[in-house]
């Protein structure tokens, strides 16, 4: 089967009883739409839902529409949330939008376009001081991952390892599964493991934002280029709602009520505009990647990580 449950599963009960238990209607009974992010950076107020009010303030202000943006705790719970109708608009990574596709309760919505591009990348990081250089230099070292559903903190970095001839499980040491890409990164700069897996664009936003030991680490590899993490909307919505989300987001760069600024992506970053005609065939990368990942090989990481 195309998309992994693994990492699901082991998220049923906290997505039951977190965050999308209580994000409301859908959106035709309700004048509010509801939005879930993912807690890409940590799932604070200050955080992922703080880089998207902007953009959703601008979509409102140039169309009227209402949102009401809450972040959940866990990958998985965007997903269920999107399945059990709680959320009406999600962001997403590339594989919690698959894994939401596959399930018939997400379609694609719009993606960021930078300088234009709608790609992203993931990678392995160590400190500056390290001695270790490369993928190689991670036997027996150990290494933390974000969200067991995350494309570029966990999908993406355990498909680099696998294929440099690493087993994350045999080859590496201890694993620490954190959640969240901001969590690896501090597991990474306050010594606790010897090197972390996070997007770039995480590390950029923590940069950006003065994190204590962020400039003190580097890139020892870096992934091939990732379809951008999309906003997807959930299937139920009526069709005439859809086509006007579509509308929205395609146009809001170009709307005078909206400032530049507005305009912003993964990571609180600006960005140019939103693309609502990308290609969903785009993702078939992201889903090659997740096949590399057997259920057995995630259910082992998971027994791994649980050890320490």
């Amino acid at each position: 089967m195309l998309i992994n449950r693994i990492g699901l599963l082991a998220l049923a009960m906290l997505a039951s009883l977190t965050a999308c238990s209580d994000a409301g209607p859908a959106a035709d009974e309700a004048e509010t739409l509801q939005v879930l992010l993912i807690p890409a950076d940590g799932g604070t107020e200050d955080g992922t839902k703080a880089d998207y009010e902007p953009l959703f303030a601008a979509v409102g202000k140039a169309t009227g529409l209402r949102f009401e943006l809450k972040v959940a705790q866990a990958y998985g719970a965007v997903v269920e949330a999107m399945c059990n109708g709680s959320a009406d608009i999600a962001f997403v990574g590339p594989v919690t939008y698959l894994q939401a596709k596959e399930r018939g309760c997400a379609e694609l919505l719009a993606v960021a376009v930078e300088e234009g591009q709608s790609v992203y990348y993931a990678g392995l990081f160590a400190r500056a001081d390290s001695p270790v250089q490369k993928l190689d230099d991670l036997r027996g070292r150990s290494v933390a991952f974000g969200d067991v559903n995350s494309t570029s903190s966990f999908v993406y970095p355990v498909a680099m390892l696998l294929k440099g001839g690493l087993d994350p499980v045999k080859d590496l040491g201890a694993l620490r599964l954190t959640g969240t890409h901001a969590n690896s990164l501090a597991a990474l700069t306050e010594g606790r493991v010897d090197a972390a897996a996070l997007s770039l664009d995480s590390y950029e936003k923590a940069v950006r934002a003065g994190v204590p030991g962020a400039r003190d680490v580097r890139v020892i590899a870096r992934s091939q280029p990732i379809p951008y993490p999309p906003l997807a909307m959930n299937t139920r919505l009526a069709p005439e709602l859809k086509s006007e989300l579509r509308g929205a987001f395609h146009n809001v760069a170009s709307s005078p009520e909206v400032r530049p600024e507005m305009i912003r992506g993964y990571g609180g970053k600006q960005v140019d505009g939103y693309d609502a005609e990308f290609p969903p065939e785009n993702f078939d990368s992201a889903a090659r990647e997740m096949a590399l990942l057997s259920d057995d090989l995630r259910g082992e990481i998971l027994k791994k990580s649980a050890e320490h």
